[in-house]
């Protein structure tokens, strides 16, 4: 007999194993290792309120699990809500058993049915979700150039360090940001926390009383003490006089710094760079210097179609009036399928039918 259902506390101990031998590059390998894990999984499940664990069972055992993540997305200027899924694990002994896909077809079936009608994921594979329905969003880019590369504007003088004081601020930066800016997800609490962990710096430019960008950084030391690079974990800016500061001190870096290592989904940053070459020293024919690494990551699905476009009934389709059908195959969710009839006037859209 097959169940999946939100995990209990006492399931925990059970899911670490499973999670640890899904994931043995994480190397958690001993009973401490375990239980280290157990107690992050249950700080995690007890106080992140977005956030819940799930579990297959058969006959009792459990099987497989992951964890559901509630968020809230800019979808064309509308916040419309989305689910996110993770920690995706399946027991070694019960690989190629549909553990996996039972699982996502819950996952998919559980946030269709409150109404939310996107949602989204990091692929351990991305072939593997493709099958699925998902598809692929907007590339990371990752430069590696060196400090002098960036401009160096006329003033930082609004560039100061940020710290936990800051953090009412910073989110109210970010959440500005995220609400003009299509794709962006509200940041919850456990996000913000990350984000003041030992090992960040966070660099912010204030003015007029406000928070108007900052970015995230941590060091790498290269081949000696001395030989550092600054990878950038995060980077916010509201206006160009925000981007100009924090790239000017970023540029202020060089005399200690060997590379910035930005990693943006901005297609343009290049454009900003006096040098944007990378370390490669590569050259793609004939001539193109080979300035950036690119991946793909986060994966979307839509997973009920009507529902998304009732969200976006204030949203301006370009001002058209037409009639517009859709006949969605949709073989992994059925209830996905079928045909919808859209009715727009003056690019608002006033009835949706399916």
């Amino acid at each position: 007999m097959t169940e999946i259902r939100p995990l209990l506390p006492d399931d925990l101990d059970a899911a670490a194993r499973v999670f640890a031998d899904a994931y043995p590059g994480l190397k958690i390998v001993t009973k401490e290792d375990r239980a280290r894990l157990s107690e992050r999984l249950l700080k995690l499940h007890e106080e992140e309120p977005t956030a819940q664990f799930h579990g297959l069972f058969r006959d009792g055992e459990l099987q497989g699990m992951m964890c559901f993540y509630d968020f809230a997305m800019n979808f064309l200027q509308v916040r419309v809500p989305a689910g996110g899924i993770g920690q995706v694990a399946v027991a070694l002994p019960h690989k190629k058993e549909h553990v996996a896909k039972e699982m996502m077809l819950y996952f998919l079936r559980h946030y269709r049915d409150r109404g939310t009608p996107l949602a989204a994921l990091y692929p351990f594979r991305p072939d593997f979700y493709r099958r699925m329905g998902f598809g692929y969003g907007t590339k990371m880019n990752q430069y590696r150039v060196k400090p002098s590369a960036l401009p160096k504007g006329p003033s930082k003088a609004h560039i100061r360090y940020l710290s936990e004081a800051d953090r009412q601020a910073l989110v109210a930066c970010y959440q500005r940001y995220a609400a003009v800016t299509h794709g962006m997800m509200d940041k919850a609490e456990r996000e913000v926390k990350r984000l003041f962990a030992p090992q960040h710096r966070i660099i912010g430019y204030e003015k007029d009383g406000a928070i108007q960008g900052y970015l995230v950084l941590v060091f790498q030391q290269g081949e000696t003490f001395i030989l550092n690079d600054i990878e950038i974990k995060e980077f916010i800016y509201e206006n160009p006089q925000a981007l100009s500061e924090l790239m000017t001190f970023l540029h202020t870096q060089a005399d200690q710094i060997r590379h910035i290592i930005v990693n943006t989904q901005d297609d343009y940053l290049h454009c900003l760079l006096d040098d944007p070459r990378n370390d490669s020293h590569r050259l793609i024919p004939d001539v193109y210097h080979e300035t950036n690494a690119q991946g793909v990551g986060l994966m979307y699905r839509v997973i009920d179609t009507p529902r998304l476009f009732n969200l976006l009934r204030e949203r301006d389709f370009g001002g058209q009036t037409c009639t517009l059908e859709l006949n969605i195959a949709d073989s992994f969710l059925p209830e996905n399928a079928g045909n919808i009839l859209l009715r727009f006037e003056d690019g608002r859209l006033r009835q949706v039918q399916g």
